[in-house]
């Protein structure tokens, strides 16, 4: 008989219910629920150790190798692509910035406050990380531009198998354990009576998520329609079922063939959406973006922190380098985006988890927006590019 697969969607709804169950369950006062609990919350501790271990490995393992090949890439064209993409998730980190931090503090005022009040207990097993976030980001910097000037295609290779290395680490470890984990915060926030608020103010963020990449995508195609001087509506009307597919399969790579034909039905030529489209279903993650820094507003909101334009300025640039980089591996935005969480804005384990959570519940709605802006920058490509190159042809 064939095989019913739960994507990590259903592999999470189901780790909340059931953390909310283990909750409810541990949260009595007698004494096998209380170590029932402090096992939980072992378990919870040692897992963040792993998860904060791995982020730096996995930044330098999926940025060096990114920036290296970009750099040897082929052409002018290639880097044009990789540069509209940055500067498409750098302009969605900012849209949602603004957006999020005008409308959370009035609809999250009677929010859930910290969400690090839960019971915690020390780690049994300490794994510090063999470097910071920064020092790796910088360390990916200095490699990577390294390996282009002076071509050193042994360092290359390596860093492109140490890539496969984090890449799979990252599939066949953490997250197969990941649900297990977000149960396991899931039920000390149900035992300490953290989550019934939490439910209200994540369905709050995940509509005004909605709202932010419905936004950024009329910005997108309004931009491109008016640089290639197109009607936007039919041609957003070609790219719905790219969005919806993605919206309901959770996958950019997977999108691909129906992605490639909505853009050639948009008049984008063989050439450029050959290159855009599977380049893009990587490195596009504007509506990723907007997805964490939402969240990231909110959670601050919640927690009383000011909201300072200055470091969501230095935190979305960052991000945006790991975006483009990191989309590899699944769920390879939040993950690279953990520690630059803790160590820009100042977010505690547990509201990196939390976020975790409400990312992930949203997935489709990030993967569609993303590869509906393939769409954009593909016709901005064929348009200034492509043509360019062929100038027989109309």
């Amino acid at each position: 008989m064939r095989k019913t697969r739960l994507g990590l969607f259903g592999k999470i709804f189901i780790a909340i219910v059931g953390g909310i169950a283990l909750g409810w369950l541990l949260g009595h006062p007698w004494t096998p629920c209380a170590w029932g609990l402090k096992g939980v919350n072992a378990f919870s501790g040692v897992f963040g150790q792993i998860l904060r271990f791995i982020v730096p490995l996995l930044i330098l393992g999926l940025v060096t190798p990114a920036i290296a090949e970009t750099g040897s890439g082929a052409g002018r064209t290639l880097l044009a692509v990789v540069l509209i993409a940055y500067g498409s998730t750098v302009f969605a980190g900012f849209l949602s910035y603004f957006g999020s931090a005008l409308v959370f503090p009035s609809i999250l005022a009677e929010g859930i406050g910290h969400l690090d009040k839960a019971a915690k207990v020390k780690p049994l097993l300490e794994i510090p990380p063999v470097m910071n976030v920064m020092t790796a980001l910088f360390l990916s910097f200095m490699i990577g531009l390294g390996i282009i000037f002076t071509r050193a295609e042994a360092i290359k290779r390596g860093f492109d198998e140490f890539r496969t290395i984090v890449s799979r680490t990252i599939e066949g470890v953490i997250l197969p354990v990941l649900p297990f984990y977000i149960m396991a915060m899931i039920a000390n926030m149900t035992a300490s009576g953290q989550l019934a608020a939490f439910g209200v103010t994540a369905v709050k963020i995940i509509a005004m998520s909605i709202v932010l990449t419905v936004l950024l995508l009329l910005v997108q195609y309004g931009i491109a329609c008016l640089l290639v001087r197109r009607n936007p509506v039919p041609v957003v009307w070609n790219m719905l079922p790219a969005y919806f597919t993605a919206l309901t399969i959770c996958s950019s790579a997977a999108t691909i063939p129906v992605t490639l034909r909505c853009v050639r039905r948009n008049g984008v030529g063989e050439e450029a959406a050959g290159l855009v489209v599977p380049l893009c279903a990587t490195i596009h993650l504007a509506g990723s973006t907007v997805k964490v820094v939402s969240c990231a507003v909110a959670f601050m909101v919640l927690a009383d922190a000011p909201v300072s334009l200055g470091q969501f300025t230095y935190f979305i640039f960052m991000m945006a380098i790991t975006a483009v980089a990191a989309p590899g591996v699944a769920c390879g935005v939040i993950m690279s985006s953990l520690g630059l969480l803790e160590s820009i804005l100042g977010f505690t384990p547990e509201q990196c988890t939390m976020l975790m959570t409400v990312y992930v519940a949203m997935d489709g709605l990030g993967t569609a927006c993303n590869v509906a802006g393939d769409g954009a920058i593909a016709m901005v490509i064929d348009r200034f590019f492509m043509h360019r190159a062929r100038p027989g042809q109309k």
